[in-house]
């Protein structure tokens, strides 16, 4: 077990490379094993195939009986998860791990049902080709020609315990095949011209040697991880180079990607940088482009630091298990070696078990460098240090006098310090050395002169200039630590901001905006984020809002969304670009481009190539998280689209059928009868069902136009009193005898839509007279309130109940529930008063009945 804090039971995979190495059968062996143990053991589901040999081995364990499926005519067999979390055995053996389950079963794939028989502590034993792992099915399908559907993600593999190779040779798979133990006779000979065919095995099966050894080798460094193991165990390769600044690195680079492809090993590019040792903005040039050139060969770079390069080279390679490190030969002179040290000779004497290749970079020279005149800003640390110096010197020769000073090489370490701190290196060391010819000079018998006449000032002055160098490197490192910590900080903090900023967002086009913002704050450069639409790539944010990509950027960010690399300015894809462009990408899928334009083109470095990245794959997720939630917007406009369906057929579907069915026998019974006395009568009642028909249809159409949001009003001024009296007109024998009685303002106007307004008081009257008795009255009421004119219908009906809003709910029906309608009256006058700006509400009146009260 990998993570020893996980919980939960243990997954163990029989890996094979095609169909009949004899996964099955393994599988069984084992769990007979396990059952003689005592282990409680469950056949969850097991293919046989018609293997007599297989189907022997399921004598004596107890098999769970499968789930009958109804599928198009068919039924089919699955596994019964919820029986087997109900029996919960100590093991369970679960056949086919990439099968998809039929639809309708709890899970999509099998490898979902394994996952909660795990999460419940039960051990699960199963099976795979690896054909079915997710990243390798483009890999198979260029091999074998055959696209496989069904596939298993590599974290379910990942999270086994323990990973079996279950392997033959290709040859006697095939002979397997060809005796018919495999598939029948006519599938046989199929498979052999197809997918069966020996190169497809071969390559097959070292797909399947190379991924047991890396589950076996991720399993050996958590071990040696957890165990504190520091020595080498040379089980496989890696390779390690160790790169610099030096022209001679370029070679050992490529020395070291031959040595890594002869010996099929994954190789590093390590740069240790030395904290005493700064580099010089040439040397950092050919640093980057050498951890560039590793980059581009397929290496993996790193980027170490220490006091020296040996410790750190070394130990990371024992805590990687690398088995070969390179170095270059050294060119320099042997007494630097003397001086400084060699890291020859400590990597070799450090390494242990660990193998040292020196390699020549002969043949490769620095770049000539060009002398150039020093300019006033550089020659400023010199020249205050040399003023430095002098102040001290003279503060010296007033405190000799005055207190008798006698120990003024103090004064001289103290400006020593003060240099390393505040200037540079070298400023440093110019200081020091001009403080032990001030202290000869002006401290030294005999003064203002170089002579020395005592021997044992030599050791002062050694003393102080060594004491002086010694805390100049002390604070050049500091200074290169606290720098660092700073760069790291602002790194973490940009990053932090960024997705703290992010994380409120759920639209594509503000994110955009945010990722745009952050980016070109953190790297002090132009910024746009393009994404795909419609059209293809296409820019969506900047920053400034006015940057504008030219053709030559937009081809290089069409590139790099194609191929999901990062290319334009300081790569080896169109480095002649303005702008260096990096793909926004979840996994493989490639969600647009981050596009970078610096100023004066310069080139990002490895530090700052790795934020980059670090900064679109923030940015990658939150355009993810973008689509998912609008996929979910989608899913539940799907669902509820789906419901109010659902809703309008079990609403409409007898209220339609009603009207249908009354005038469909009433013409038959004219059709039939002719001469019937009672045709007068049938007729009405085809006439008045075709009405109640043809409301239903337009109220249904009304709520659709409603909804797409097609109904506009054509408003003009119309007096309230033509209105109401038009809907009284249309709904003259629905409302029956009941009486109107009407309190209108004279002279109300309002600027409504008259066929659409008509239409609000036609449904809310037909209201009226479905949920009032016959001869219960009506009032109508009509007055101006300021700026607004206010209708109120008032009945004597039994109200609306505790929820009155809840009567504009779209297909709901008040008490009693055998009056006809769809529910859609109300709704639709409401959606009609708000196509207005009006308000339409509805109350209890405090005596009994309800007011419905329109202000326009």
């Amino acid at each position: 077990m990998r993570d020893e804090e996980r919980r939960g039971g243990k997954l163990k995979v029989f890996l094979g490379f095609a169909p009949g190495v004899g996964k099955t059968y393994r599988m069984l062996q084992v769990a007979a094993a396990q059952q003689a143990q005592g282990v409680d053991v469950l056949v969850g589901v097991v293919e046989t195939h018609a293997r007599a040999e297989t189907a022997a081995l399921l004598t004596g364990l107890d098999v769970l009986p499968r789930r009958a499926v109804e599928y198009r005519g068919h039924t089919l067999e699955e596994l019964d998860l919820d029986a087997a979390l109900a029996r919960k055995p100590q093991l369970i053996l679960i056949d086919e791990l990439a099968h998809s389950n039929v639809e309708g079963s709890r899970h999509g794939k099998r490898y979902q049902d394994v996952l909660d028989l795990l999460a419940e502590g039960i051990d699960v034993y199963t099976t795979v080709n690896v054909q079915h792992i997710e990243s390798l099915n483009d890999v198979v399908a260029q091999i074998t020609h055959v696209q496989v559907r069904e596939t298993v993600p590599d974290t379910v593999l990942e999270r086994a315990d323990e990973l079996e190779l279950v392997d033959i040779s290709p040859e006697q798979l095939l002979a397997r095949l060809q005796e018919g133990k495999v598939y029948l006779p006519e599938q046989a000979s199929r498979a052999v011209s197809h997918f069966f065919q020996r190169g497809n095995l071969l390559a097959l099966r070292e797909l399947a040697l190379r991924r047991a050894a890396k589950h076996v080798d991720t399993d050996v460094q958590a071990y040696r991880k957890s165990h504190g193991v520091q020595s080498t165990w040379a089980v496989g390769e890696r390779v390690l180079v160790s790169v610099g600044p030096s022209p001679a690195s370029a070679r050992l680079v490529r020395a070291g990607k031959r040595m890594a492809s002869g010996l099929d090993a994954p190789w590093v590019a390590a740069y240790v940088e030395a904290t005493q040792r700064p580099l010089r903005e040439a040397d950092r040039a050919r640093l980057e482009s050498n951890l560039q050139l590793a980059e581009s060969l397929g290496a993996t770079v790193v980027r170490l630091s220490g006091h020296d390069v040996a410790g750190p080279l070394l130990a990371y390679a024992r805590l990687n298990n690398v088995t070969r490190v390179i170095v270059g030969k050294p060119t320099h002179a042997r007494l630097l070696d003397r001086v400084r040290g060699s890291l020859l000779d400590d990597v070799v004497r450090a390494s242990g078990d660990i193998d040292v290749h020196v390699i020549s970079g002969s043949g490769e020279r620095a770049p000539e460098v060009e002398r150039k005149t020093s300019t006033p800003r550089e020659r400023a640390p010199y020249l205050y240090a040399t003023l430095l110096v002098a102040l001290t010197s003279a503060l010296g020769t007033l405190l000799r006098v005055e207190l008798n000073l006698p120990d003024a090489e103090m004064l001289y370490l103290l400006a020593v310090m003060l240099a390393a701190f505040v200037w540079h290196r070298n400023a440093a060391l110019w200081t020091a050395t001009l403080s032990v010819v001030a202290y000869d000079f002006f401290f030294v018998p005999p003064y203002f002169t170089l002579a020395v006449r005592d021997g044992r000032y030599g050791l002062t002055f050694v003393m102080l200039f060594a004491v002086g160098t010694a805390i100049s490197a002390l604070a050049t490192r500091l200074r290169r630590q606290e720098q660092d910590a700073v760069a790291r900080e602002a790194r973490t903090g940009a990053l932090y901001s960024l997705s703290r900023s992010l994380g409120a967002v759920l639209q594509p086009e503000p994110a955009a905006e945010v990722v745009a913002r952050h980016a070109a704050d953190a790297f002090r450069a132009g910024a746009v984020v393009l994404l795909p639409g419609p059209e293809g790539l296409a820019p969506v944010a900047s920053y400034p809002a006015d940057l504008q990509l030219g053709p030559t950027e937009r081809g290089v960010a069409k590139w790099t969304f194609e191929h999901a690399r990062m290319a334009g300015l300081g790569t080896d894809t169109l480095p002649g670009s303005e702008a260096v462009c990096a793909p926004l990408r979840v996994g493989t899928e490639p969600l647009g481009v981050l596009a970078l334009v610096p100023r004066d083109a310069r080139t990002l470095n490895t530090d700052e190539r790795s934020f980059y990245d670090a900064l679109c794959n923030q940015a990658a997720f939150a355009f993810e998280r973008a689509r998912l939630a609008d996929q979910a917007r989608l899913a539940a406009l799907r669902a509820r689209s789906e419901e109010l369906r659902n809703t309008l057929l079990s609403a409409v579907s007898h209220d339609l059928r009603t009207p249908l069915a009354s005038i469909t026998g009433a013409a038959t019974t004219l059709r039939d009868a002719p001469q019937l006395s009672e045709r007068d009568e049938l007729l009405q009642t085809i006439v008045d069902e075709a009405e109640r028909l043809e409301r239903l249809v337009s109220n249904l159409l009304d709520m659709t136009r409603l909804q797409a949001g097609g109904m506009q009003p054509k408003r003009e001024l119309v007096p309230v009193d033509e209105l109401i009296g038009a809907a009284l007109t249309r709904m003259e024998r629905t409302l029956g005898a009941r009486p109107i009685e009407l309190d209108l303002e004279s002279d109300l106007t309002v600027s409504v839509d008259p066929v659409l307004m008509q239409q609000v008081f036609v449904n809310l009257f037909e209201n009226a007279a479905k949920y009032t008795p016959p001869n219960s009255p009506l009032e109508l009421r009509a007055r101006r309130d300021d700026q607004s004119v206010i209708i109120e219908l008032i009945d004597q009906g039994p109200g609306l109940g505790s929820e009155p809003d809840r009567m504009f709910e779209k297909f709901h029906r008040a008490a009693p529930a055998n009056t006809s309608g769809a529910g859609l009256g109300l709704a639709i006058a409401r959606g009609i008063a708000e196509a207005h700006n009006a308000t339409l509400t509805a109350t209890n009146r405090p005596n009994g009945g309800a007011l419905f009260t329109l202000r326009i």
